[in-house]
This record gives C-alpha cells, sequence and structure tokens, in this order.
C-alpha cells in the first residue's frame, strides 16, 4: 500500500463536507502513483469514483495533465502548428460522428490534424475514433510513435493510439468497467494533447461547467490557444439540430460563440448512429462531395473549424463564414480531400 497516496486519497475522499480539493501538485503526485500503479487497485478505484463525485477542479486537472505530459507520448513540433481535436475516448452511441472527416478536410486545407483516443472504452463503448479510421482503410494501430510523427510532417494527419503510445494509460481503462462510471481521467483526456509544440486544442464537452474547468485548466498550463464545444455526445463535432455553443481563446482573449445552423442554410437534425460499413460508405461518398447523409454535417462543421483557422494562424484572409463553407464543399467536390486520404492510406506502410 502506498501510505503517500492513502493521504492523497483522504482528501478527496472524506466525503461532501469535510473532503478538500487537491493543489496542482498532489494531483501530480497522484496521477503519477496511479499511471505507474504505485497505488493499490483498491486505492486507484476508491479514489477515481471518490474524485468522480467531488468533481475535478481546473487546478486538479493541471495537475493531471502535467503528469500525462511527463509519462505519455508527446509528438515532437513539426513545421506548422496543428489542431489537436479531444474526442471523448468512449466512443459514439447516438449520432453519426464525423471526427475523421473532419480532419481530412482540414489537412487538405493546409492545417496538420492530431487525435488521440484507444479502442472501445468503458462504461459507454460506443464507437471509437480507430474503428472509424480503420473503415476508412486507415490503421493507426501497430506504429510507433515516430512514424506518426513522420506522417504528420508528411501528410498533415496524426494520431496517437494509447494501447501502442501510451500503455501506462491503457492499463487504467479496466477500473472504468469495474467502478461502473466515468472516472475524471474522461474530463482530462478531453483537455490533454500529446503534442509539444506551438498548438490550437478543440475540447468537446457535453456540461457547462466542464467548460469552466478546462478554461482554469489552461490558465494554469499556459495555453492560450482553444476551442471548446458543446458538441454531440461530448465531442467536437457541431450539432445540426441546435445551436452550436462554442468558446474560442486567442492570445488569452476568451469570446463565446453561438451560431444556429439553418441560420447558415443547413439541415435542423443530426444523422442516426449507423452500422460501421454503412457509416464508411457514406463517408467515402461525402469525402468525394456526393449526396451523402454525412455531406451537409460535414460541410457545416468543416466550415466552421476553416473560418476559425485564420484567427488562430499568420493568415492575413478576412473569410467570412458563408466563405468557408464555399472552401469547404469545394475541397470536397474538387476531389481535394479524397487525395488526402489517399496520401494517409499511402504513407501508413506496413512491413
Amino acid at each position: 500500500m502506498s501510505h503517500e497516496f492513502r493521504a492523497l486519497l483522504r482528501k478527496v475522499g472524506s466525503g461532501p463536507h469535510t473532503s478538500q480539493n487537491l493543489t496542482r501538485s498532489e494531483a501530480n503526485s497522484a496521477m503519477r502513483m496511479m499511471l505507474h500503479q504505485d497505488a493499490t487497485p483498491a486505492q486507484i478505484g476508491a479514489f477515481l469514483i471518490s474524485h468522480r463525485i467531488k468533481r475535478p477542479t481546473g487546478e486538479e486537472l493541471a495537475g493531471m495533465a502535467d503528469a500525462y505530459d511527463a509519462l505519455g507520448p508527446q509528438l515532437p513540433p513539426i513545421s506548422r502548428n496543428p489542431w489537436v481535436f479531444c474526442y471523448p475516448y468512449d466512443g459514439r452511441s447516438r449520432t453519426a460522428p464525423l471526427g475523421p472527416l473532419t480532419a481530412l478536410v482540414l489537412s487538405a486545407a493546409g492545417i496538420a490534424v492530431i487525435q488521440h483516443g484507444g479502442d472501445r472504452v468503458p462504461t459507454k463503448e460506443g464507437l471509437p475514433l480507430i474503428e472509424l479510421w480503420q473503415s476508412l482503410g486507415v490503421d493507426w494501430s501497430g506504429l510507433s510513435l515516430m512514424q506518426v510523427h513522420e506522417i504528420l510532417e508528411t501528410v498533415g494527419l496524426g494520431f496517437v493510439y494509447l494501447p501502442d503510445h501510451f500503455p501506462l494509460a491503457q492499463a487504467l481503462m479496466p477500473y472504468r468497467d469495474q467502478i461502473g462510471k466515468r472516472p475524471p481521467l474522461s474530463t482530462l483526456e478531453l483537455m490533454w494533447s500529446p503534442y509539444s509544440g506551438l498548438q490550437t486544442i478543440v475540447c468537446g464537452y457535453v456540461h457547462p461547467p466542464t467548460e469552466g474547468m478546462f478554461r482554469a485548466a489552461f490558465a494554469l498550463r499556459g495555453t492560450r490557444s482553444f476551442l471548446t464545444v458543446k458538441g454531440l455526445e461530448g465531442s467536437c463535432d457541431l450539432a445540426c439540430d441546435r445551436t452550436a455553443i462554442i468558446g474560442t481563446s486567442e492570445n488569452g482573449e476568451f469570446e463565446r460563440l453561438s451560431l444556429a445552423p439553418r441560420d447558415y442554410g443547413f439541415a435542423d437534425r443530426d444523422v442516426p448512429l449507423m452500422e460501421t460499413n454503412d457509416w464508411a460508405a457514406a463517408a467515402l461518398l461525402a469525402l468525394q462531395g456526393k449526396p451523402s447523409a454525412l455531406l451537409e454535417p460535414l460541410v457545416w462543421n468543416t466550415g466552421f473549424y476553416l473560418w476559425r483557422s485564420q484567427f488562430s494562424s499568420s493568415s492575413s484572409s478576412n473569410s467570412t463564414l458563408e466563405d468557408s463553407f464555399v472552401t469547404a464543399r469545394s475541397i470536397l467536390e474538387n476531389g481535394t480531400a479524397w487525395e488526402k486520404l489517399e496520401a494517409l492510406r499511402n504513407g501508413i506502410k506496413r512491413d
């Protein structure tokens, strides 16, 4: 038993009236001891469920992210500042995802994109990004971190896969099933980035208090360029059936955006989750600009992100949001996004 961890567990697990928040340093230590499994399984399970009940603070998330940075994978800087999209690791169970397609369109427009995640994760065990990529003929598993870095530099896309690149975090996955609830690690994964250079982080979330935690943690960690998206199932995908609520921070200046899809001519309904093969068929049509259930949601999402990208770069473009929707549609219809998919397939070489 770790007596040091026991002391931290007592702070967060003392109940609603006497529990205490951890300092950034204490949260860092607790996360390191869990990742190294210096704490016993009983201690780790107790900490995760107690911390969920207490709810993490921004300072605690900052400390936990410090531990992830120190012990987890960090892609070296590339020649352009990427966008890191943080999707829930437990995937999707109700609505059709767009993550890989958004990445391909943005990369085709010259914006490097990084994603991260693992396999099906308890307790939701929804459709994860890795399976979506595989259905498009892109298998990120089995690559070294340096191979991912090379693909990121040359193709403009990268995926950090937990079982290969962060086995310490992967080893904590069974606890999610055993405690039967999402632990605070689920919140951490929505703001953590496996990239060491300048970047823009995009964080999906469901509950508004989560956004406040992100902002507090980013302020402590000096992260000045980020977006928060109240997206579909906590993802970075903008919904079509409701007003998109987005927070943007450039150079520390935070701004709130509310965008209604119908105001820009997009249908006010979200696409339900499909079987993976059906999703892949619809995705491949959308990537060619052909009629597909995913085409309009993809233009809505990628147009928005293309528009925001000019605010986090040295670009002198003054494109409007409407202009960016036109650009997104053109990237699909002229075959540029499809060419990016082919380049990615060719860039991932197997022995």
